[in-house]
């Protein structure tokens, strides 16, 4: 067990240790995800599914009928997305560094708000608008349990991580002197 001074002072993240490969982690397991899910599980087209991405620009109508090309630009603004979401949560943990601490649990939550802020904020104001039916309840429980998952905790775990390498033993740190410690 370590002594008061052997402990460990946490390191902060580092930013391009965070956003791009945040970015791109999360960027591909939703992208596993989303072919798995929608394209084997619900048979949408694969074309289809990234397309919708490009309708958030396009609207969908100009996303479907743009072809191979819509599908592409659906796929670059899923990584932009994506290191956009790794970005706040990177932004978060500076400010929050209980989130470090607590990396699985708050990468479950921050998953699942980050779902959330996607469907209820950020699509409804896109090219996209609001939706018009509502999805199922358990399509609804699949996606967010994803997100969780593939989303929040990879990012949570790349954050500690980040922090952990860049952390600092107490007794590596030399304490300052003044002149009230030096006279003592």
């Amino acid at each position: 067990m370590d002594s008061d001074l052997t402990a460990t002072t946490p390191g902060r993240p580092r930013a391009l240790e965070v956003i791009p490969a945040g970015g791109v982690l999360v960027g591909i397991f939703d992208l596993l995800f989303a072919f798995t899910f929608y394209g084997l599980i619900l048979k949408v087209p694969a074309q289809r599914i990234f397309q919708s991405v490009a309708a958030g620009v396009l609207g969908r109508p100009s996303a479907i009928e743009g072809g191979l090309k819509t599908f592409f630009l659906g796929i670059v603004l899923h990584f932009v997305v994506a290191t956009c979401i790794a970005t706040v949560y990177y932004l978060g943990s500076l400010v929050l560094p209980l989130v470090l601490r607590y990396a699985a649990a708050s990468g479950l939550i921050y998953g699942m708000i980050a779902y959330l802020g996607m469907n209820y904020l950020v699509i409804p104001l896109s090219a996209i608008g609001r939706r018009t039916t509502s999805k199922p309840a358990w399509i609804f429980a699949v996606e967010i349990i994803g997100h969780a998952f593939l989303v929040g905790l990879p990012l949570a775990l790349l954050a500690r991580r980040s922090a952990k390498v860049h952390s600092r033993k107490s007794s590596d740190v030399v304490p300052a002197t003044t002149p009230e410690t030096s006279e003592a």
